[in-house]
């Protein structure tokens, strides 16, 4: 028995082999969830070697590794911050499954393009960056609330922001201010739903060694960031997700409004 048999969970962004998206789903699976993920569909000519090597299929995969949990997975594919994707996505989950108790918005844009000065920055890519992870955010927890309302038996959201939502850093505008946005928007929405045992918190990763990070190239430059870490290491993607699927346990029920770090020591606040 787990501790989430019988909840239904929805992952966003969970296709990549070395992602917070998958692992997330895969833990909240081994808890007792049925799970739902969602991707956009990548071309598979742009996947990194590591997927190619093991013919990595995005959210198809990812259900599978759900499905080897012994749950039930559903994968969709749409584009968030789209409100006829969202709407096709809940009501598909509500069909499938009949409910719905966990939501974690985990997806974002790749990085790269938008880690460049303001001056530098498209108006068209600072509005992409806010309307998947801000926009995508509010679009699912409007679709989603009024089904955990009508359940009456709680529930939990998760937005995953960063530590760069908690201090501004040089060449990130888009980045830091998406995720600057989602810490308000937790605080704020968590103030309304605590009285319906709905809770809604902030995961704030730092250096987390995924698929994201590949741009960065594995020498210098990336030793200079794990350098810089007072634990002197990146976390793995199973770690984040098993805070994720600890505040989406019982016991965690009365934790709410919160952004919590997760950096091995960089931001202390």
């Amino acid at each position: 028995m787990g501790v989430l048999d019988g909840k239904v969970a929805m992952v966003t962004g969970a296709g990549r082999l070395r992602g917070i998206g998958r692992a997330t789903a895969v833990a909240l699976a081994a808890q007792g969830a049925d799970v739902v993920v969602t991707g956009t569909g990548r071309d598979p000519a742009t996947f990194p070697a590591d997927e190619k090597a093991v013919n990595w299929n995005d959210v198809h995969s990812t259900v599978e590794q759900i499905e080897a949990q012994g749950r039930r997975g559903l994968a969709l594919i749409g584009d968030i911050s789209q409100q006829a994707d969202v709407t096709h996505m809940v009501q598909r989950t509500l069909t499938t499954f009949g409910r719905i108790d966990i939501l974690v918005n985990n997806a974002a844009v790749a990085r790269g393009v938008d880690r460049v000065p303001v001056i530098e920055l498209s108006e068209e890519l600072f509005r992409r960056v806010l309307d998947v992870k801000v926009v995508g955010s509010f679009l699912l927890c409007k679709a989603i609330i009024p089904t955990l309302l009508q359940q009456n038996q709680g529930g939990r959201i998760i937005n995953l922001s960063s530590v760069m939502g908690k201090r501004g850093v040089a060449n990130t505008t888009a980045y830091c201010a998406a995720n600057f946005a989602i810490q308000g928007f937790t605080q704020a929405l968590a103030q309304e739903l605590a009285p319906y045992r709905i809770s809604v918190n902030a995961i704030c990763p730092g250096t987390i060694d995924t698929a994201r990070m590949d741009i960065l190239g594995r020498e210098e430059l990336w030793q200079s960031i794990v350098d810089a870490i007072p634990m002197k290491r990146a976390a793995s993607d199973e770690e984040v997700a098993g805070l994720i699927a600890y505040l989406c346990s019982p016991i965690a029920e009365y934790i709410t409004g919160q952004s919590i770090n997760i950096d091995g020591g960089v931001v202390m606040w």
